[in-house]
């Protein structure tokens, strides 16, 4: 396989769980949707604890790190737009590639 069609192939994560294994395509993609179900659920279980007063000091640390998640979120978005292109080794032509989205 030359070095042009390891380039087109997409890139994929594989971990292995005994006889089976998960495919993890579109790593960046992958990311930010287990980003905001995190995001969903720091909110939710916030939300619940703000219902017992008791339990409104850690309802706001969950609000405070779904709120820091959502900053992570145009983090994830520009990691993978500045992997969008890459220089072929000695054309110095960037190549647009398809991996990650």
């Amino acid at each position: 396989m030359n070095e042009d069609n390891r380039n087109q192939q997409p890139r994929t994560k594989t971990l292995h769980f005994g006889h089976d294994e998960l495919v993890i395509r579109q790593r960046y993609e992958t990311l930010s949707i287990v980003n905001d179900v995190l995001i969903g659920i720091w909110f939710v279980v916030g939300s619940f604890l703000f219902f017992f007063e008791s339990l409104t000091y850690y309802g706001t640390w969950l609000f405070l790190i779904g709120s820091l998640e959502m900053l992570i979120r145009p983090v994830i978005r520009l990691t993978r737009r500045l992997h969008l292109t890459r220089r072929r080794g000695g054309s110095g032509s960037a190549v647009e590639t398809s991996h990650d989205f």
